[in-house]
């Protein structure tokens, strides 16, 4: 289904698609910033929960700086001093974090109309397709890509990105959705549990949140999830990598390099029953808890406070461009971008 959802600053119209599937899960997209809107499911009791944070209008997703649902390009995460080299050159990207470029700075794709290229009401599909052209955002290369949309009747939504350029570019596409399984105004998801199958992390420089270039185990440490735990147990520990960053947010290493699917993590809320598995081809996830989430107000007049939700971005490492020994972000020309995430729900 089909609906208006305002404009554009410029008076662009912007449109809302609903999907549902034969479980009575709803999954709502919007073509600003190809961005997941909503994501609604009965709980144990039968009580439907929207479990992921957003907005109800594109004037506050165009406000605020915390990327609810949106699609985030081309690289998502730091880039540090904003700065690579590719084939000799040095590229110059905006720094609007720290001193450092983070999501691809103040006109990401997460801030633009993306065309809708293909829509399947029948299989719940809808792909979103966007043009970035050579020098955007400081990167090399007419760069065309999609994200697919779709909604199963396992209650899995699955994110499909595919993608080309003709130069050697970045390419490092994530999708921003703040999850909260007791629903998006459950208040903190500190109480939920998480497994997130990951035995290494990247420890980061400081505050700034730049990676040293070390893989650490998790192992003995704050960081480790191997064993389910709740969210907020070690949350505060005296740990500097959790004092660098107000809890976590770093990037945990699930792989050498991208192209293999895997299970990444799955959440867990007792208050509801609502449960989550989550899978990439990526070789990074950037676990993050919502440490940086001021009180302002979300849909349907909630007010969203700090850890009330909790993100699963799939990628490339931070700033992986310029790290010596990082699985590399780089597109060659001509040749196809794909990586897939999902995500799928459960009542336990």
């Amino acid at each position: 289904m089909k609906k208006n959802f305002g404009t554009m600053p410029d008076g662009t119209p912007l449109s809302l698609y609903s999907f549902t599937n034969k479980n009575n899960m709803t999954m709502a997209v919007t073509d600003l910033g190809a961005t997941l809107v909503s994501v609604q499911l009965p709980d144990r009791e039968g009580v439907v929960r929207d479990v992921v944070l957003g907005y109800d209008t594109p004037e506050a997703y165009l406000k605020n700086t915390c990327y609810f649902g949106a699609v985030i390009g081309r690289s998502g995460n730091r880039i540090d001093q904003g700065r690579f080299e590719i084939n000799g050159t040095m590229y110059q990207m905006y720094q609007n974090d720290n001193e450092n470029n983070l999501h691809s700075g103040q006109d990401g794709f997460d801030r633009r109309k993306w065309q809708v290229s293909d829509l399947d009401e029948t299989k719940n599909k809808i792909t979103f397709t966007i043009e970035s052209p050579d020098g955007d955002q400081g990167f090399p290369g007419n760069f065309r890509v999609s994200v697919t949309y779709t909604l199963t009747d396992e209650n899995e939504i699955i994110l499909a990105y595919e993608g080309m350029s003709d130069q050697d570019t970045v390419a490092n596409l994530t999708n921003h959705s703040y999850f909260n399984l007791a629903g998006h105004d459950g208040g903190s998801m500190e109480d939920h549990k998480l497994l997130l199958l990951a035995k290494a992390y990247t420890p980061v420089r400081d505050g700034k949140a730049i990676p040293t270039g070390e893989i650490a185990p998790v192992a003995g440490t704050p960081m480790d999830f191997l064993v389910a735990k709740p969210i907020g147990r070690d949350i505060e520990a005296d740990f500097e990598q959790l004092k660098f960053v107000g809890g976590y947010d770093h990037n945990y290493v699930l792989s050498e390099k991208n192209g293999e699917m895997k299970k990444m993590a799955e959440a867990y809320c007792d208050r509801t029953g609502i449960a989550m598995e989550a899978f990439t081809d990526c070789c990074g996830v950037q676990f993050y808890a919502g440490n940086f989430i001021t009180d302002h107000e979300g849909k349907g007049g909630v007010i969203y406070k700090k850890r009330q939700g909790f993100c699963l971005e799939s990628q490339y490492y931070p700033n992986s461009i310029n790290q010596e020994g990082f699985p590399k972000p780089i597109l060659k020309a001509g040749e196809p971008y794909r990586t897939t995430t999902s995500y799928r729900f459960f009542v336990k």
